[in-house]
């Protein structure tokens, strides 16, 4: 299953994506973007080639449309997310970053995921001077930081 999204997917709290048993690709367009939400689960996706959205109304709750900026072109944005995991996805080629946490996100895990031919990989924090970034936790395990990646990955 190929999804190409016209707009950021807004994820909110309490929601996992499950793509164990299909082949689920999240390509060409807007990807996803977890703001301000707890308790997220994404597994067995494969995300790629993501642009930047053009911003603009989107539905960000069951009963809530708001008004959004455009979107960098991050695989997946976490704002201030907590409690967020990460696992058994595939990831390359987007135009910014493959995984973004910042703003006081929190308790993210990343594990077991395939990263391959991108510039920036991850962005954990905002700023080295943005203080709500200053008691981040995030665990990153088993990951396979595979051929064509340039910076922001562990050492």
């Amino acid at each position: 299953m190929v999804i190409r999204l016209k707009k950021e997917l807004i994820i909110t709290s309490f929601k996992t994506i499950d793509g164990r048993g299909s082949s689920v690709h999240i390509t060409d367009g807007p990807c996803i973007k977890i703001h301000y939400a707890t308790n997220i689960i994404i597994h067995g996706i494969n995300i790629h080639d993501c642009k930047p959205g053009s911003g603009g109304m989107i539905k960000d709750g069951p009963h809530h449309t708001g008004w959004w900026v455009p979107s960098d072109g991050d695989a997946v944005a976490i704002f201030g997310g907590k409690h967020v995991w990460i696992d058994h996805c595939s990831f390359s080629n987007c135009d910014d970053g493959l995984i973004d946490a910042i703003h006081g996100s929190t308790a993210i895990t990343i594990s077991n995921n395939h990263m391959t031919h991108h510039d920036k990989v991850m962005l954990l924090g905002h700023s080295d001077s943005y203080t709500q970034d200053k008691n981040m936790q995030v665990t990153i395990a088993f990951n396979h930081f595979g051929e064509g990646l340039v910076q922001r990955m562990p050492r």
